[in-house]
């Protein structure tokens, strides 16, 4: 007679195999460019003018003292980051040249500005969070690559 230890079903294993693949899938595909489902001036803006890390971990300052890399998870949704991008493609189109140069100038733009709009998702550059100002960046950034 057959124990019940001669019937063993592949599907167990089978199962754990597919799941450790999309685990690692899901990992993998998370890049600097991953969106996720974001103050009036703050100790982490203050932070990132100074060059020291921001509340939420360390950012890039120019030698002008213009925030140009957050080292966070950005934070928007695609409908930001797509206005974003183009806010930023269009500025940079306006100027002509290689946009690669001019992203730090118009990232002190929208940082020096007190004016809302699609390039800052509807805020002051001072009213986002650090998440959502990663977001900007990103978008930035992919505007000059022409990733819009």
């Amino acid at each position: 007679m057959l124990s019940a230890r001669d019937h063993r079903h592949p599907l167990p294993l089978a199962i754990v195999c597919v799941m450790a693949a999309l685990t690692a899938c899901s990992v993998e595909g998370q890049g600097s460019k991953a969106l996720s489902p974001g103050p009036a001036p703050s100790a982490a803006q203050s932070a990132a003018q100074s060059g020291a890390p921001s509340e939420n971990g360390p950012a890039g300052v120019s030698a002008g003292g213009v925030t140009t890399r957050l080292d966070i998870p950005a934070e928007s949704t695609e409908e930001q980051y797509a206005q974003a991008c183009l806010a930023a493609k269009d500025w940079m189109d306006s100027r002509g040249g290689d946009p690669h140069t001019l992203v730090e100038s118009y990232l002190e733009d929208l940082q020096g500005s007190t004016e809302t709009g699609r390039a800052t998702f509807q805020k002051t550059w001072a009213e986002l969070s650090d998440p959502q100002r990663a977001g900007v960046i990103i978008a930035v950034r992919a505007a000059a690559d022409g990733g819009c």
